[in-house]
């Protein structure tokens, strides 16, 4: 069974959106203000390299399919973004043409239910606000990797919607990365495979 890893850049009041400053947000780029270290850059490449497949929603698959395909780097971090199998949830989009992307539509929650039991490994979730309000609502969220950033926004979309009930986590992993921090949780009923 597979696992699905929801991985964000998020400020100190749980703000993901725009951290590139690409999306017009007006607070957006913010994640270029800080420094993440040779230890984020270590965290960031080593959760790429041990995933399996990307799961996104169709903004950020957009973004993505815009600014990776012919890019390479010496650590192989392009490459693996564009070989690596990318499920993009979507109902509007009618074709994914970035190598390796599906297309996801209709009841997405089923689906991704069944990529769960059918993928062997990890399925990192990367932005995609949309897509992870609904993983969390359906409790399909088998890990958060978070690279917290010292800023407060007061604006723009949030890492956790409101909530019908507390939903409890186990810190797994905690750690300084330059100017961030890092925190690795999990649902506290959730059982998961060591890594």
């Amino acid at each position: 069974m597979g696992r699905i890893i929801v991985s964000e850049f998020v400020s100190l009041d749980g703000v993901m959106e725009d951290p590139g400053g690409s999306e017009g947000f007006e607070r957006g780029g913010w994640a270029f203000e800080f420094d993440r270290g040779a230890e984020g850059d270590k965290f960031k490449m080593d959760e790429l390299m041990e995933a399996d497949a990307m799961l996104l929603g169709r903004v950020t698959y957009e973004g993505f399919a815009a600014a990776w395909p012919g890019r390479s780097d010496d650590a192989g971090f392009a490459d693996k973004m564009n070989s690596m199998k990318k499920y993009v949830v979507s109902n509007t989009l009618e074709s994914a043409d970035w190598e390796n992307s599906t297309v996801i539509s209709g009841d997405a929650v089923d689906e991704i239910r069944r990529l769960k039991q059918s993928e062997a490994g990890d399925m990192l979730v990367a932005g995609s606000a949309t897509l992870v309000h609904a993983l969390v609502d359906e409790g399909l969220v088998d890990e958060y990797r978070l690279m917290v950033f010292p800023v407060v926004l007061g604006a723009g979309k949030r890492m956790f919607a409101e909530t019908p009930a507390a939903a409890p986590l186990e810190v797994v992993d905690s750690r300084t990365a330059g100017e961030t921090q890092l925190l690795v949780l999990r649902p506290k009923d959730a059982e998961t495979e060591s890594a």
